[in-house]
């Protein structure tokens, strides 16, 4: 007597998926939950963001978090103005300099893109983030004052008012890009009206490139040559504190039709 039987079929577990297959899902994911590009310079949209992108689809494969990133950045940054002061203005030093300040300025990127892919980053983390923010855009201008004093380009004095002078536009931008927002979503609220920003100039992102950091980053390769590099930063202060006087007249204006809106 024939006796069948029937074979039972177990299916194979799936693999787990290979590390190059989890970044690449990671780069995916990064493309689709980026913050809004308005506003931002060309630099930091066409540059820095794509290259934070990778890294951080790398870091998230390797178990880097966002805090840890943002102090890598820092470190990177910090050392690149330590060099600064300590060394002579150089072909050398410059190259350095622009370099660490540009791997810096990615990892202060990749924070970011790694909360996102965590599923959004923290109040502690944000705070960090923006503190170290400040300081470094402090420590910039007074690592230059610094190089100027100690490693003198010109006979005259006056160039040291330069970087302090910077300073104060600096921070001024970067207290109104931080407030300036706030306000306007706050007034938008009570006014019943949506905060959401009109379409952006195809030109805007260049125009802004002498206010990104990015550029600042790479002015220190004119260190080979000390006086222009003094004349460049010198014409960055000029523009920067030129889009900041634009700027303050444009959210006064802004905020001001909140107010009446308000009342």
């Amino acid at each position: 007597m024939a006796v069948s039987s029937t074979l039972s079929h177990t299916p194979p577990t799936p693999e787990p998926p290979t590390l190059r297959a989890w970044y690449r899902a990671n780069v995916q994911a990064l493309g689709s939950a980026q913050k809004a590009a308005r506003g931002t310079p060309a630099y930091s949209r066409l540059v820095n963001r794509p290259l934070a992108r990778r890294v951080a689809a790398a870091g998230h494969v390797v178990g880097l978090s966002p805090n840890t990133a943002t102090l890598v950045g820092a470190g990177l940054t910090g050392t690149g103005l330590a060099l600064l002061v300590v060394d002579e203005p150089s072909a050398g030093l410059g190259l350095g300099v622009a370099v660490l300040l540009a791997l810096g300025y990615v990892m202060d990127s990749v924070d970011g893109q790694l909360a996102r892919l965590r599923g959004g980053g923290s109040l502690a983390g944000e705070f960090l983030d923006h503190t170290l923010d400040c300081v470094k855009t402090c420590v910039l201008h007074l690592a230059v004052l610094v190089s100027l004093f100690r490693f003198p380009v010109v006979d005259s004095d006056v160039a040291l008012v330069v970087p302090l002078v910077f300073l104060v536009v600096d921070m001024t931008t970067y207290f109104g890009m931080i407030l300036v927002p706030f306000l306007r979503r706050r007034g938008a609220v009570a006014a019943g009206l949506d905060s959401s920003a009109g379409p952006e100039h195809p030109l805007r992102k260049w125009l802004m490139l002498p206010h990104d950091y990015g550029t600042f980053c790479w002015a220190f390769l004119l260190l080979a040559w000390p006086r222009l590099f003094l004349l460049g930063y010198a014409s960055l202060l000029v523009v920067n504190a030129a889009l900041l006087v634009l700027a303050s007249a444009k959210w006064w204006r802004e905020l001001r039709s909140l107010d009446l809106l308000e009342t």
